[in-house]
């Protein structure tokens, strides 16, 4: 007889997590469903490692502009050592996996080890683990049928099941990539490269770009567009490619390979220009899929579209109410805080008694941790000119008082997006030093719905970049509705 429960969460990643624990503090009975190490995604080999990885990067530019300001370093006899850093990461995730569970266990959720796959429409069958070391369900791969999955396993039900198992990254896009490194990969290596070709124009593949050019690896970033990051701002996609451009990674825009051959050490990318491309090393960069292949939402009738993802409404509700799902197996916004959000609002709704609580997906602020990095909240400019909004654009493009005095190039660079009928601002964009720590605060004017006149209304830090946010005075453009 099935084991039963309020909530049966699958998947024990961030937003896994947060819906679980916040269930349980409603009264909810609880269970969560983990097929690998608990944390998903973000924390064990994602937002987490990535970004100390970036940390790590932005030491060696901190060493090359000390003598600017007076240091004299032997800066002939300094390097950088991946193993070194991949032990520190290593200590830090099973540190915050250790969190995790602990905060899970003293929440009341009962943790149950192994890959869920749906009997029927409110029951689960948890099985042995399949997933490859280190992996969670989060991020699993199949690796057999259902029998196999639920061999020696245990039955559970409940009234309501939230699927958060996350995604995975794409491995059959170009023949040839299902052999090739993924994030995933990179962040356990214990030595760099002295080549890669990175294939995508994403968040991950500019990101880690931007990190190991300066880290000393010589970097060929691939992609189809004419700029990297596509969906951003034009304005911060052109000054990316310039800052790419001048850590020393090449750019090769259209030139996504038509396939990959050869092995470790000694990779060969065919290019649509009719060259070929040999290096070492290959990240596949080319996308991430929802993980939902293994669970048997087939057969209880849950919708996925194309993509595989679980087609919920703004309630996270999918095609059967009592099953819902958040976070990157939706496939809608896909970062971290939102699935933690989704999840928090599911469990406030379903055991909280609050009515209507969902997500607004539509003003979300993001990050890209490059180096620069870029912050950004609401509508890049060509949205709002599709949607035939009047805008007055306001900007200030200038160099650092940090690299003022080392003389290093990089530049720093704000946008404003004003709608010119009611002044109220509707986008901020920025690459630069701090550019996500300063739109994070940004975006709670923009929730409250601040207009430019707020802004001008606003006394500056000095001397700080953000200021520049309330002193743009002078109209770059007007942009009429269409």
């Amino acid at each position: 007889m099935a084991d039963e429960f309020d909530l049966i969460t699958i998947g024990a990643g961030s937003g896994g997590v947060a819906a679980s624990r916040r269930a349980a503090a409603h009264g909810a009975k609880v269970a969560i469903v983990e097929a690998g190490r608990v944390g998903g995604t973000c924390v064990l080999r994602g937002c987490v490692p990535k970004k100390l990885l970036m940390y790590a990067a932005q030491y060696g530019d901190a060493l090359a502009e000390s003598a600017g300001y007076g240091w004299q370093l032997p800066l002939d006899d300094v390097a950088f050592d991946m193993a070194r850093w991949q032990a520190a990461k290593s200590a830090e995730t099973t540190r915050l996996e250790g969190v995790y569970r602990t905060l899970l266990t003293q929440s009341g959720v009962e943790i149950v080890e192994g890959h869920a796959r749906f009997v029927d429409a409110h029951t689960i069958a948890v099985g042995e683990r399949q997933s490859a070391p280190g992996r969670s369900q989060a991020d699993w791969a199949p690796a057999g049928g259902s029998e196999r999955s639920e061999r020696g396993g245990r039955i559970i039900s409940a009234r309501h099941v939230l699927i958060a198992t996350g995604a995975s990254p794409v491995r059959d896009v170009i023949p040839g990539t299902e052999r090739c490194a993924t994030s995933d990969d990179l962040l356990d290596l214990d030595a760099l490269p002295e080549r890669a070709a990175m294939i995508g124009g994403g968040y991950i593949a500019v990101e880690f770009a931007s990190m190991l050019a300066r880290l000393g690896v010589k970097v060929s970033l691939l992609y189809r567009d004419r700029l990297p990051l596509r969906g951003f701002d034009a304005d911060l996609r052109t000054r990316l490619a310039t800052a790419l451009t001048q850590a020393g990674v090449e750019l090769m825009p259209g030139q996504v390979p038509l396939r990959v051959d050869g092995g470790p050490g000694a990779w060969r990318l065919a290019l649509p220009n009719g060259q070929s491309l040999n290096v070492p090393w290959v990240l596949n960069a080319t996308g991430r899929r929802p993980n939902t292949e293994s669970l048997g939402l087939e057969a209880i009738g849950v919708a996925t579209d194309p993509a595989r993802a679980v087609r919920v409404d703004a309630m996270c509700h999918s095609s059967l109410p009592h099953v819902l799902a958040i976070g990157d197996v939706t496939n809608r916004k896909n970062l971290t805080p939102v699935a933690i959000a989704e999840g928090r609002a599911v469990a406030d709704r379903l055991f909280g008694g609050v009515a209507g609580a969902c997500v607004d997906l539509r003003r979300v602020a993001t990050a890209v941790f490059t180096l620069p990095p870029i912050g950004t909240i609401g509508p890049c400019e060509a949205e709002l000119v599709d949607d035939g909004v009047a805008l007055r654009v306001y900007e200030a493009d200038f160099k650092p008082m940090r690299h003022v005095f080392t003389g290093r190039s990089e530049r720093c660079y704000m946008k404003l997006l004003v709608d010119d009928a009611s002044d109220r601002v509707l986008g901020v964009h920025m690459i630069g030093a701090d550019a996500p720590e300063i739109v994070q605060s940004l975006a709670v004017a923009l929730t409250a719905g601040a207009t430019k006149a707020h802004f001008d209304a606003t006394v500056a830090v000095h001397p700080t970049s953000a200021e520049e946010f309330v002193l743009l005075r002078t109209l770059a453009r007007r942009v009429p509705a269409s």
